[in-house]
């Protein structure tokens, strides 16, 4: 009896343990990076309707369409460099006081260990940041229209 009780646990332990992979897959980071540091303004569905973009002198981009405005070809060097401040857009503020907050950070500012969960020595501030951009640009890409 000792023994199918067990036998059930070590079963049970390793279903859960499964499902709690399955799930961690699903997580889509480049979303989740995008409804923190975007949707506020381009909303959402990233069709610019985002509750604050109505309060602003410029209607947001609809991010949507972008390769489509493109000639069909996903501009993803603009849209880095328009993210990690290399190319400004006067409505995500200036680099000292971005609206973003730490969250993009251009590489040359120095973030603390405690300004981010997803850092933890030793890793890279600029590698962090890095990957926050690429995740969000993915998703982008991810949703154009056709």
């Amino acid at each position: 009896m000792k023994k199918a009780a067990i036998r059930w646990l070590i079963i049970a332990s390793a279903i859960i343990a499964y499902s709690a992979c399955a799930s961690a897959q699903d997580v889509d980071i480049g979303k989740g990076e995008y409804l923190s540091g975007c949707a506020a303004c381009h909303g959402v569905d990233a069709k610019g309707n985002g509750p604050v973009g109505k309060e602003l002198k410029a209607h947001p981009a609809d991010l949507t369409d972008l390769a489509k405005k493109n000639n069909g070809v996903f501009p993803f060097n603009r849209l880095y460099q328009i993210i990690d401040g290399r190319n400004v857009v006067s409505s995500h503020g200036t680099r000292e006081m971005p609206i973003w907050g730490y969250r993009f950070t251009p590489p040359h500012y120095n973030l603390k260990y405690a300004d981010d969960y997803v850092l933890s020595p030793p890793a890279s501030s600029e590698a962090a940041v890095r990957g926050r951009i690429l995740a969000v640009i993915d998703y982008l890409n991810r949703i154009q229209e056709k």
